[in-house]
């Protein structure tokens, strides 16, 4: 029988050979070769309906955005004339915002370079010339209000930066944009005089006069950008990699990372998990190991005191080891989790891991947030409503510490839209979702992987032949995946299957014969002559297990199946039996049941909650 599992099995980063059921530990080197190659955006097809609503909602929402409404803050901020309606929200720019006092205008024009990034990832998926021609435009519109007094009146300068060179990267090598680069160094220039000049750490003041809103900028996050774009120009790049390695916050966070030392306490946590993705493209770009081995245990720091959703950072605040302050925040609040931003820091890291160390338990963890908190995101509104938090509060803690709050706030989480409008989540929600399509496979020369068993199709090229592979089946919603090769002509190539860490018994047939499943760092491999027709059975057995919030409250656990955490649908604490929660039983279609102490619980998927109370923690009893 299926037992809780231990979250210290899930920072081993160990290698399992599966044979005839019995699970083996064996070592495994971090880092082998070169990192895996990303596929191209339209190399694939997606099917799955959940990912494709996702993609219809933000593709509707920022087509229907007009080009005024979306230059008017860079006109106003340089005082240009700034006709057309005004977004309002976090977009708009107010010259007297107070953030005591004012809502709407706290980051005006901020993800405008996320939106451009956005359009040109959409284009590059399905050849949509609109698109195209919609980014290229704005690009064009935007060119026309470059001044570095858009910087000076800016609150946060480095931030705004950094998203118009995603932006305007993403339009040259996705869209076409032949202009993108030259106003990319136009932009460059004027943004310099209005930066630090260096990583200057978030609530750290460093320009005078200002508010303490004008210190929330995120310099340190800048260098992924700017090492991604170093390496698209080549040589001609080098002021991009002189500006990349000098933006690196090595003193007070990836030194200390790289050593091993925890300084994640206290950090905002979106943006300092998402500056791992920088140090990452030290190491892919600059070669750098100090900043892998930094990343790496970033990485394991920030899973210890992750939710069992794969979610983290309670009230945007990453926590000390050991501090119960996350099991606080069951009850203390109802801001969980920043889920489209944190999403997409977590899976452009985790993508960027496994592309470096071949080791699956990155992509288990890329699949448990995936399935767990951004596709469960509520859609984008036309007028800037966003799903912002992830609600995680259940069963108030009984530690005497928070007695006081017990009751405060009820017991159960709820989805709901964020207050603010326009919000940084409007931003990363479109680039999350495009990358979808690049999530799901990866290659180098003689070998394709596959992380993700979306329903899709994926298109290459190994050697002189043409190989297209449809992925079937609704995992997780059943536990058989099929993959359905067809090429041009026979050719010799290995196919590497992730096998999560929960898949005991997995098992693998070739043109219904069984194959002996060999996982190494949580992949199998198949290597053969691969010939059209041929056909790859996968089965992922999928038991109910659980897991705890931390070794100190061993009761307090989430309930999972697959990679899919089991929310329970009640407005009043939950308690069940271990064995009751390991014989849950399936209701229907998507959905299940759990015996609790008091009756019968339903249980779902947080794509399935829709606007019902909801717990992700139960109570064990007994």
């Amino acid at each position: 029988m299926s037992t809780g599992i231990d979250r210290r099995e899930l920072l081993q980063g160990v290698a399992a050979v599966v044979a005839g059921g019995a699970l083996q530990r064996v070592g495994f080197a971090a880092v082998v070769g070169r990192p895996l190659e990303e596929v191209g955006y339209g190399q694939v097809t997606l099917k799955s309906p959940l990912h494709l609503a996702q993609m219809e909602n933000v593709r509707a929402v920022l087509m229907g955005l007009s080009d005024d409404s979306l230059l008017m803050p860079f006109r106003k901020m340089v005082g240009q004339d700034a006709p057309g309606e005004d977004l309002g929200g976090w977009y708009q720019y107010r010259a007297d915002y107070n953030y005591k006092r004012d809502d709407a205008g706290l980051a005006p024009s901020a993800t405008f370079g996320q939106w451009v990034s956005a359009l040109s990832r959409m284009y590059a998926i399905g050849g949509e010339q609109e698109l195209r021609e919609r980014a290229v435009r704005l690009n064009s519109l935007y060119a026309q209000t470059i001044a570095t007094e858009y910087y000076a009146n800016n609150r946060f300068p480095a931030y705004c930066f950094d998203k118009l060179v995603c932006g305007l990267m993403d339009a040259h090598r996705l869209a076409g944009d032949s202009d993108a680069l030259v106003i990319l160094e136009r932009t460059r220039k004027s943004a310099l005089p209005e930066l630090p000049g260096h990583a200057v750490d978030r609530e750290v003041v460093w320009r005078e006069g200002k508010d303490a809103s004008w210190t929330w900028d995120e310099s340190y996050t800048m260098p992924e950008n700017l090492y991604l774009v170093s390496a698209q120009m080549g040589v001609e790049g080098a002021a991009y990699r002189e500006m990349a390695e000098r933006y690196m916050d090595d003193t007070t966070y990836f030194d200390p990372l790289a050593r091993g030392e925890n300084v994640l306490s206290g950090k905002q946590a979106y943006s300092y998990v998402n500056a791992l993705c920088s140090a990452m493209q030290a190491y892919m770009v600059g070669g750098s190991e100090k900043h892998l081995q930094a990343a790496k245990n970033g990485f394991d720091m920030l899973l210890a005191q992750s939710f069992v959703t794969g979610g983290w950072g309670p009230d945007e605040l990453l926590q000390a080891p050991g501090s119960g302050k996350v099991y606080a925040s069951l009850a203390r609040s109802h801001n969980s989790f920043e889920t489209p931003c944190g999403s997409y820091a977590h899976m452009k890291l985790t993508r960027y891991l496994l592309r470096c160390t071949r080791d699956g338990r990155y992509g288990d963890s890329m699949e448990r947030v995936m399935y767990n908190a951004v596709l469960g995101a509520m859609p984008l509104q036309p007028d800037g409503h966003a799903f912002y938090y992830s609600d995680y509060h259940s069963s108030p803690p009984t530690d005497a510490a928070s007695d006081t709050v017990k009751g405060a706030l009820g017991v159960a989480g709820k989805r709901v839209y964020s207050t603010h409008r326009w919000p940084c989540c409007s931003g990363t929600l479109p680039q999350v979702v495009a990358d979808y399509w690049i999530n799901g496979y990866f290659h180098e020369p003689g070998a394709v992987w596959v992380n993700l068993y979306l329903p899709s199709a994926l298109r290459w090229s190994e050697g002189n032949a043409k190989v297209e592979m449809d992925l079937e089946g609704t995992y997780p919603e059943t536990p058989e995946v099929r993959l359905r090769m067809k090429t041009s002509h026979p050719v010799t190539f290995a196919l590497k299957l992730r096998i999560p860490a929960w898949a005991e018994g997995a098992s693998l047939e070739v043109n219904g014969k069984p194959v002996k499943l060999a996982v190494m760092a949580g992949f199998a491999t198949v290597r053969r002559k691969w010939r059209a027709g041929d056909m790859v059975k996968l089965q992922l057995p999928m038991k109910p297990r659980f897991e705890a919030l931390d070794e100190a409250h061993p009761e307090t656990v989430g309930v999972l199946l697959g990679p899919r955490v089991l929310f329970a649908l009640a407005s009043a604490p939950v308690a069940a039996s271990k064995a009751h929660v390991l014989e849950i039983q399936q209701a229907g279609s998507g959905e299940w049941t759990l015996q609790s102490a008091n009756g019968p619980v339903k249980m779902v998927p947080f794509t399935s909650v829709a606007d019902q109370p909801y717990l992700t923690y139960i109570q064990l009893a007994g």
